[in-house]
């Protein structure tokens, strides 16, 4: 009996999958115009799952290998089943093969099972918990049922009671499985994650690459277009794809500053409100953490609906960092600050709805091209003592040294002038901009107001076309980040360094030479968002302190998983309460390693750290230890002659 019906079940909930997914398909195709290679990215989805995925999958070793067992048993055992049972066709090699596969799926689906039976609180309940159930069921049905294929039981095995039993297992199974894939469930994941490896917005995330500058905005709103995210169909269409492919593992939650701290951020429920919103209807049925403060089950919306107006809050959006920790923690590759950026884009630039003093800020950069208002004649005051030359009169210059709006802050000036005083000590020859020099625009761009940051960055593009330089060299990695990544979209190309980079080549070289610090007891470094997750650069500043003969006490956030300060992002400047402040729970970090200095290498880390009450650490910038530690080099008798 069972021998023919399989076949028809196989049929029918295949019809159902396909069904689904053509549904799933048309309201991601409700999104905005999004170019892709379709056959390329398909041809690449293979590899983006099997390797670049899996390679930050495989930061939990257990759940890497259970879904390599589970995932790929299942895969490889639905092939065999539509070859052995749904065609037919006899062989009992495939059969056997289809056995084996049942079965290492099985064992899979037991360690799901073990790791729900206990799930960490960051995990979503609800319709997962039946999950490894369904999986067990699957595997276990489908292998027994294939016995007599095999050649291990006679022909016609399974009548009555056990019969009914496994028909009942196998319409369990693939409910789970197929119907589920296509329709709604815990396998929605599996389509939608396959997919969206393929047609992913940043494809040079994929085979060891980076992308984390956010995507120009089109200013031109001559056809009556949205400037932003106002509604869900707003996205582009690979956005709406990725959010159905979130598994809701809650690795970016765990990892959220905002969310630690109870402000009213949760990245893997603002996804899944942005699914609600996808398809239409309320967050009653999420099973996951909330927004800290806010109950489950009041948000609704729809895919013509203002995402703000009763799907999430604006204080939501405004809490976020833009830290990319959720970003990079993700199993998926989602990109959840791409959206929450798009959305802030709406609220700034339409409505108006910006925060705290960011209305403030962002009119102090239209009107004086520095955040917080000062006179911009005054930028080059910090350096009236420093003999600087000006590339306004020297016009070329080996490296151009971006000051950026530490300018105007006493704190940061200190920074400044150290490194100046490591370029002079190693014969460096540069000069920078002085008065000529505007925000980077870093700033209005996570305010969500793209307009004044391309003006800011256009102007300051216009100037630097004026010189020569082979390098621009900065001490604050935002500026670094957004000269280095955002600014090429707008025609300005150039080699940016970060100031420890360029100090660890100067070391390396022996341009310099450092004293060993040794007064400074327990040294631990902080690894700024913008520096690390955004742009990579974790080893330079840490050579730089191993130069001066200091080993690190490093903290258990540290490196990739480094928690934000809560200065990025331009969250000081909006200011969304919560139970506790950011940059208390990272000196909380400092602190369990018992040290005594904290090295950083970004200004507003800086001032976020050491605006934590004491009695904590102290905190000083790589550039100032450095100065302090200058030794210097002797020249030969020829060139002091010269001299």
């Amino acid at each position: 009996m069972l021998e023919s019906v399989i076949p028809w079940l196989l049929a029918g909930f295949i019809a159902v999958l396909v069904a689904g997914m053509l549904r799933r398909i048309s309201l991601w195709r409700a999104g905005q115009p999004q170019q892709v290679n379709l056959v390329a990215g398909l041809m690449a989805m293979p590899r983006r799952y099997l390797v670049d995925l899996h390679h930050v999958v495989d930061r939990d070793k257990v759940m890497s290998n259970t879904h390599v067992a589970t995932a790929g048993g299942f895969v490889a055992s639905m092939l065999l089943i539509i070859l052995v049972h749904g065609f037919g066709l006899d062989s009992v090699w495939l059969a056997r093969a289809l056995l084996l596969t049942t079965v290492v799926m099985f064992i899979g689906a037991l360690f799901v099972f073990r790791r729900r039976l206990n799930p960490p609180s960051r995990l979503s309940k609800g319709p997962w918990m039946r999950l490894p159930k369904s999986l067990l069921t699957f595997a276990a049905t489908f292998f027994v049922v294939s016995l007599p294929a095999a050649g291990v039981l006679p022909d016609g095995f399974g009548s009555g009671v056990l019969a009914f039993i496994l028909l009942a297992g196998i319409v369990a199974g693939l409910g789970e499985m197929l119907f589920g894939m296509g329709w709604a469930g815990p396998m929605k994941h599996a389509f939608a994650g396959a997919l969206h490896l393929a047609f992913h917005r940043r494809p040079e995330r994929f085979g060891g690459g980076r992308s984390t500058g956010l995507k120009l905005l089109d200013l031109d709103t001559s056809n009556g277009k949205t400037l932003g995210v106002a509604k869900p169909t707003d996205f582009k269409w690979n956005q709406l794809l990725g959010f159905d492919a979130c598994v809701q593992c809650g690795r970016c939650e765990a990892m959220c500053p905002a969310f630690a701290a109870g402000q009213p951020l949760n990245p893997k429920k603002l996804i899944q409100d942005m699914v609600v919103g996808l398809a239409g209807g309320t967050d009653a049925k999420y099973a996951g953490s909330p927004y800290p403060g806010k109950d489950v089950g009041n948000a609704k919306g729809s895919p013509i609906e203002v995402i703000t107006e009763g799907l999430v809050s604006q204080e939501t959006l405004w809490s976020c960092t833009t830290c990319r920790a959720c970003v990079e923690e993700c199993p998926m590759m989602i990109e959840h600050v791409d959206a929450i950026v798009d959305m802030r884009r709406f609220l700034t630039l339409e409505q108006g709805s910006t925060p705290g003093k960011g209305s403030e800020t962002l009119q102090n950069l239209i009107a004086t091209d520095n955040p917080n208002g000062n006179d911009p004649q005054s930028r080059s005051w910090w350096a009236a003592d420093q003999n600087i030359p000006l590339m306004s009169e020297k016009k070329e210059a080996d490296v151009l040294f971006w000051v950026s709006d530490g300018a105007f802050d006493m704190r940061s000036q200190r920074i400044l002038r150290s490194f100046v005083k490591i370029l002079k000590a190693a014969n460096v020859d540069f000069a920078y901009l002085g008065d000529e020099e505007r925000d980077s625009g870093d700033v209005a761009r996570r305010l969500g107001d793209d307009a004044t940051f391309q003006s800011l960055a256009k102007r300051n593009i216009a100037t630097l076309k004026q010189y020569k330089f082979k390098r621009i060299v900065t001490t604050d990695p935002h500026a670094f980040h957004c000269l280095k990544n955002e600014y090429p979209d707008l025609g300005g190309n150039y080699e940016v360094l970060h100031h420890t980079r360029l100090i660890n080549e100067l070391v390396a070289g022996g341009k310099i030479k450092l004293d060993a610090l040794t007064t400074a007891g327990t040294v631990t470094y902080h690894d700024p968002c913008y520096l690390g997750r955004y742009n990579g650069e974790y080893d330079a500043p840490r050579d730089v302190l191993k130069a001066m003969g200091i080993e690190l006490a490093e903290m258990e956030r540290s490196g990739f998983r480094s928690r934000c300060c809560g200065g990025g992002g331009a969250a000081p400047i909006t200011d969304i309460p919560g139970e506790r402040r950011i940059a208390d729970m990272r000196m909380d970090d400092i602190r369990e390693t018992g040290a005594d200095l904290v090295a950083v290498g970004c200004q507003q880390c800086t001032a976020m750290l050491e605006g934590v009450v004491e009695p904590r650490p102290q905190v000083q910038d790589i550039a100032e230890m450095v100065a302090a530690q200058l030794v210097e080099i002797e020249q030969p008798a020829s060139k002091r002659e010269v001299a």
